[in-house]
């Protein structure tokens, strides 16, 4: 305690910004908003984000974008273009680049060698209720001519 303070460690504060990376990844974030969210100057979050974690703050945010690219990929039939720009990259070339260097395959072969997304869709139990019954009622009360 220094002051009356606790003395909060550094790698601390930089869990604000990385949690910032994981819950914001497709909205444009620089170094600049990071380091705020940790409470460091640009220069030395980079340097310090970089020896806590092992990558740069940019290789974080740029592994998180892939990974949910890949999630993607796996689980929708949404285009490459829409998932690129859809998980905040600007750049279809770059993405195919920057996943192939991440997976060793492009994202369409790695769409390809999943099962298609059509076999991962939900249907919610009602609306396989709502289709799922008669079309025609067979109580007699629903029958208009034998109403009383």
């Amino acid at each position: 305690m220094v002051g009356g303070l606790r003395f909060v460690p550094a790698e601390r504060h930089l869990l604000r910004a990385r949690d910032l990376v994981d819950a914001r990844y497709a909205e444009p974030l620089g170094v600049a908003e990071l380091a705020r969210a940790a409470g460091l100057s640009r220069a030395h979050f980079s340097r310090e984000f970089r020896r806590a974690f092992g990558e740069s703050p940019h290789a974080y945010l740029l592994t998180r974008r892939l990974e949910r690219a890949a999630a993607l990929l796996r689980t929708t039939d949404r285009s490459v273009s829409a998932i690129c720009f859809g998980v905040g990259l600007r750049s279809v070339g770059s993405f195919t680049t920057s996943f192939t260097r991440a997976y060793g395959v492009t994202p369409t072969a790695y769409r390809a060698s999943f099962p298609p997304a059509s076999r991962h869709a939900l249907i919610p139990a009602c609306v396989l209720r709502a289709h799922g019954r008669p079309q025609h009622s067979t109580f007699r009360e629903d029958d208009p001519e034998r109403r009383p």
